[in-house]
């Protein structure tokens, strides 16, 4: 289930977009701070944002440039200001769509579901694994948090991909030897304590203090 972020102040345009989409089975959040949009944001990690473009406190345009800071999830710009300068800009922002106001729910949808597909199921994968408003960069082996970013070794990173992958969920010992295993260098059980040792270290570096558990004799894990 996708989850989508409206960031809209017209509370009757916002509710209605957020009906609509839980009918198509979308788990949606709507932004009622528009001081700290990002605070919903990185809380609610969706896999698109609906965005306008006139906003209390800041533009669109601003909140648009710090999503891009942490994510490339896909911003969908929705506006009456339909001037082509706004498109641009939107465009330019990292905007990946602009939707003018007053808009017809079934375009939107068409829209929304395209762009999903394209980001999302064409290209298989996921560049960036969000967690609790931590990124762990799939492409460059990077983890970031609070605009701190570290870089972690192959077998760092190996480990931290696949305790979020089933994260709070116990992922054992031998399964995290395996996955260790598809380097060409020998793992044994000493070799994932340092290899863990060193990922929580680096974890702590950047802010994120206590995030993998211990279960003794059985594995890891992180929360949910």
């Amino acid at each position: 289930m996708y989850k989508i972020l409206i960031v809209e102040d017209d509370v009757v345009i916002a509710d209605g977009l957020k009906t609509h989409f839980e009918k198509w089975d979308y788990q949606v959040e709507g932004v009622t701070d528009f001081k700290n949009v990002m605070d919903t944001f990185l809380k609610f990690e969706p896999q698109l944002v609906l965005l306008d473009l006139v906003l209390p406190f800041f533009n669109g345009f601003h909140w648009c440039q710090e999503i891009r800071k942490v994510s490339k999830v896909p911003v969908l710009f929705i506006s009456s200001a339909n001037e082509s300068m706004n498109i641009v800009m939107a465009m330019n922002m990292g905007g990946d769509e602009f939707i003018e106001k007053p808009f017809d729910l079934n375009v939107v949808t068409a829209k929304v579901q395209a762009v999903l597909r394209r980001t999302y199921e064409f290209q298989g994968s996921v560049d960036v694994m969000q967690w609790h408003g931590a990124y762990l960069n799939l492409a460059d082996a990077t983890i970031e948090y609070e605009q701190n970013k570290m870089e972690l070794t192959k077998n760092e990173f190996r480990l931290f991909q696949m305790l979020l992958e089933h994260a709070g969920k116990i992922v054992s010992r031998d399964a995290l030897i395996t996955r260790l295993w598809e380097s060409d260098e020998f793992i044994d059980d000493n070799t994932l304590t340092v290899n863990m040792t060193r990922l929580r270290k680096k974890l702590e570096q950047i802010g994120l203090k206590e995030v993998i558990q211990t279960k003794k004799g059985i594995g890891y894990m992180v929360a949910k």
